[in-house]
């Protein structure tokens, strides 16, 4: 607990109301959460405007609150701070309320569109082996240590940050690592946090429905890397054409990964099967449990990373090979009567769908079929529905178009839209199913020869499926399991 008067001098406001001493008992952005000795801090958000509960705050025990512009109405007793923008106060607050956490352990960012939450959870799986204790921050979900917390969103508020990384330090965690968001970058939700590095894995299509335009998409991840401080490092993907574009003006100390260009940490992929892989790294033969060429690059991103945080590469490299593959990334199924292959996997952005099937293509058995049942989700990015949809079309033999998480469209607006990028011939050969469950069984009923590999795509990890606001439990692995084996 501190006083409200230290903790304020570390906020820059050019206008205040009111004033008020007292020992801060908490600080949060949800009116909701506050109680008595509380400060608010109002974030005008893209849903809501938190100016609009400051009254709410104060009645459930706010004593200051952080804004904006201030209230027409004031209360009396309560100490009203204006700030040019709330967003970043509430990092620098929630940083020093905390004792710094992220200065007491070594933070490790990634960003990125697809290999985030593999490359977080290797890391953090990685290091836990080798000895230290660690916290993760992923999209699956957050671990202090041992302890499992429930994740909701990639990057939480700063607030619940910086909680859960003082939780981290007082369970005597060395390290942390965390996915960062482009939408967390431009909510400032990683504001006030000291990263010990940072790893870029790919740029590709996605999120334009909230970015409106890929160049403030890479703007948002160009961010993290420009507020690197000199004493970091970043790890960056050279072979995507983005790689570069992210560490210009960056201080930190840049170093490079990838399978095609000169790099610092270099890849070759020997073999790449159902069981594995079988890397050249640095000239080094290692196995991996992951499949696919696309995890080859997670594996070269946590290699690097590993390597600037002081281990050894023999260490590191024999602590890798047996790491498992992270929970909805290429989870496997067997049918051993059919021989038939189930295949569950995350994959819900165009490049992350050409990946997976890329990968199939290249591990089946002659003869063999790809069936794909694949959806897009609601409220968001429309225009990559058409190219799912071509790359779906383009690397399977047959395709059925489901429902993802509708959200608050309806399902069949979606799936008009994925046909969009189709040909009327094309569109001719693929399935609609609405019902996501039943497009599972179907694609089992289609999967009538040995060899035969059925994709279930965009979902993976998840245990939900999101109508009308509402979440219904739903698990695509459950679901396979039931129809499959």
């Amino acid at each position: 607990m501190m006083k409200w008067a230290d903790l304020k001098q570390y906020i820059q406001f050019f206008d205040k109301k009111g004033n008020a001493e007292f020992d801060v008992r908490g600080v949060d952005l949800d009116s909701r959460k506050i109680a008595d000795g509380y400060v608010f801090i109002a974030i005008a958000g893209i849903g809501s405007d938190g100016h609009d509960f400051i009254n709410k705050a104060i009645s459930s025990g706010a004593r200051a609150v952080v804004c904006e512009k201030i209230p027409e109405e004031l209360v009396e007793e309560i100490e009203y701070v204006v700030v040019k923008s709330s967003a970043q106060a509430a990092g620098i607050i929630a940083d020093v309320f905390f004792n710094r956490p992220s200065r007491s352990l070594r933070l490790v960012g990634v960003t990125g569109t697809n290999g985030k939450t593999t490359t977080v959870t290797m890391l953090y799986r990685l290091v836990k082996a080798l000895g230290y204790k660690a916290g993760l921050l992923s999209t699956v979900r957050n671990f202090v240590h041992d302890q499992e917390i429930s994740a909701s969103h990639t990057t939480p508020d700063v607030i619940r940050i910086n909680g859960l990384l003082a939780d981290m330090v007082k369970a005597g965690c060395d390290f942390a690592f965390m996915e960062v968001s482009s939408h967390a970058m431009k909510q400032s939700r990683v504001a006030g946090l000291h990263f010990a590095g940072g790893v870029f894995t790919n740029l590709t299509h996605d999120h334009l429905d909230y970015h409106g335009s890929f160049r403030d998409y890479l703007e948002c991840k160009k961010m993290f890397f420009d507020t690197l401080s000199k004493d970091a490092f970043a790890i960056i993907n050279k072979d995507d054409k983005n790689g570069p574009v992210m560490v210009q003006n960056c201080k930190a100390d840049v170093k490079y990964y990838g399978f095609r260009q000169i790099v610092d940490y270099k890849g070759k992929i020997k073999a790449n099967t159902l069981q594995g892989l079988i890397l050249d790294i640095n000239g080094v033969e290692v196995h991996s449990r992951l499949v696919g060429a696309f995890n080859g690059y997670n594996f070269l991103a946590v290699y690097g990373v590993a390597l600037r945080l002081g281990f050894a590469s023999t260490e590191v490299l024999a602590a890798m090979s047996e790491i498992q593959a992270v929970d909805g990334r290429f989870d496997t199924f067997y049918h051993e009567g059919k021989k038939v292959l189930g295949i569950v996997d995350y994959a819900h952005t165009p490049d992350a769908l050409e990946n997976v099937l890329d990968t199939i293509r290249e591990l089946k058995n002659k003869g063999s079929r790809i069936i794909t049942v694949v959806g897009c989700g609601g409220d968001r990015d429309r225009t990559k529905r058409p190219l799912m949809a071509r790359i779906a079309v383009d690397k399977s033999d047959m395709v059925i178009f489901t429902s993802d998480n509708p959200r608050s469209e309806d399902p069949l607006d979606i799936l008009d839209d994925m046909m969009s990028g189709l040909s009327p011939e094309e569109a001719k050969l693929v399935f609609r199913q609405v019902e996501r469950k039943e497009a599972i069984k179907m694609a089992t009923m289609m999967a009538s020869r040995p060899g035969d590999i059925i994709l279930i795509a965009g979902k993976g990890h998840e245990n939900y499926q999101e109508i009308k606001g509402q979440r219904f439990p739903f698990d695509d692995k459950i679901i396979l399991k039931e129809v499959l084996i």
